[in-house]
């Protein structure tokens, strides 16, 4: 192994004081060392130490097993959660160096986390709380022999495929007597000056992006499937600020390894080692993004461009999508050889490349390929009068992959208990699901 937990202790207080002193703010970290095995455990259950179980995360586990074991795949080399204090994953077999680097990132991670907008509200005081009391209901409604494991694992597939169909934008979903209220309230008045009368009884009174809470709340649903939909869809706002920040939040822990690591003044014997694997974590990928690289590359120009006061404010008020737009610049995008592509009768075509005319070209393709932005945005339309839930696809260009599409209209039926049909276009025409 080649150290000892006392050394940890010793270099992450050398850590938190250069951290201190550059104006980091974190939560506290608790770390935690195992083995490889236990790597790929926390790895599969998303690094919670007390998550509920199902079939999809023992399938994660087996083909990275089978994969690490195999050499085609390796084992990341930190693990954090967003929680406070913070619970960061230390391999054992890692040598020294590597530690003093993950702890340096992890430093950066929570920093993040506690500071970046979009996890405001994911409640990282009551975290693992939460998720550890989901877990025993769950597990209470598996004992139960009027429902049972089969029944569970249904409704939890069924909320798997709908859990990134939430609420993007940080708000609260406002429930069907919210909106009554406000609507109430409301005097709109048509071209002829005649006020509008809404029809309040009916929901949806607006389009619903986040479907899972619709179907909780107005679905006839037994006490136990409604808690599992809540369960899902709970975790799902905790995750999602993470996919809209990952270059963000991978750049700025990036970012501060180096910085801090730097400032150690490593000796040789790991200051070199230090940098190679740095510059594996961070080198490009070709032919896609390495929001490693990406995010140190963009946080590097900031610092140099307008000093780290920005960086914070940047750190502090942005997503991937904001934070690509605002800093990502032509000679950026030069200096990473950027371009956009696409897939055209089965063939590759480069799109733009990142010269004075394409660069911006290459930028938007960027912005609308990453985070969020990748997933489609659906949301409920209407009820009609047999009960039929009506989804409506908001189209932006690309069009949904049809078997995949069938099989969520299938699992979000399980969950609705009724009809369900999907609106959407493909191909430039109007397709129902």
């Amino acid at each position: 192994m080649g150290w000892r937990v006392e050394d940890l202790k010793v270099w992450d207080d050398k850590i938190i004081e250069i951290a201190s002193n550059y104006g980091l703010d974190w939560y506290p970290i608790n770390y935690e060392v195992c083995d490889y095995y236990s790597m790929i455990g926390h790895m599969s259950y998303h690094g919670m130490p007390t998550h509920y179980d199902h079939w999809s995360y023992g399938k994660t586990f087996e083909r990275t097993h089978q994969a690490y074991n195999a050499g085609v795949e390796g084992l990341p080399y930190e693990l954090i959660i967003n929680s406070n204090p913070s619970i960061a994953y230390l391999m054992r077999e890692n040598p020294l160096y590597l530690q003093i680097l993950i702890m340096a990132h992890c430093v950066g991670h929570s920093d993040f986390f506690k500071n970046n907008r979009m996890f405001s509200n994911t409640r990282a005081e009551s975290v693992i709380g939460r998720f550890r009391a989901a877990k025993k209901r769950i597990q209470e409604y598996v004992e139960d022999p009027y429902v049972g494991i089969e029944k569970v694992e249904e409704v939890i597939d069924a909320c798997h495929a709908l859990q990134y169909q939430v609420l993007r934008d940080g708000s609260q979903r406002k429930t069907h007597e919210e909106l009554v209220t406000y609507y109430k309230g409301l005097k709109q008045y048509d071209s002829e000056g005649e006020l509008v009368l809404f029809d309040l009884d009916e929901p949806p009174l607006e389009p619903d992006g986040d479907i899972m809470g619709f179907i909780s709340e107005h679905a006839k649903l037994p006490a136990w499937k409604r808690d599992v939909i809540e369960i899902v869809r709970d975790e799902a706002y905790y995750f999602m600020p993470q996919i809209q920040t990952k270059i963000m939040n991978e750049g700025w822990a990036s970012y501060w390894h180096y910085t801090i690591c730097h400032d150690l003044e490593l000796s040789d014997e790991h200051h070199i080692p230090f940098l190679r694997m740095h510059n594996a974590v961070i080198r490009p990928h070709m032919g896609g993004l390495n929001p490693y690289h990406l995010g140190f590359v963009i946080f590097q120009d900031i610092k140099e461009r307008f000093g780290l006061e920005e960086c914070f404010v940047a750190r502090e008020s942005s997503n991937d999508i904001a934070f690509v737009r605002q800093y990502l610049t032509e000679d950026l995008c030069t200096e990473l050889n950027l371009f956009s592509w696409s897939e055209k009768k089965d063939a590759y075509t480069i799109d733009e490349i990142s010269d004075e005319d394409g660069w911006k070209s290459v930028r938007k393709h960027m912005c609308e390929s990453i985070a969020d932005a990748k997933l489609p945005v659906i949301k409920v339309e209407e009820i009609m009068l047999d009960g039929t839930l009506v989804l409506r696809h908001e189209h932006d260009g690309r069009d949904l992959e049809l078997d995949y599409a069938d099989r969520t209209v299938e699992h979000t039926k399980t969950l609705w208990g009724n009809n369900v049909i999907l609106h959407t276009i493909i191909e430039n025409e109007p397709w129902e699901i």
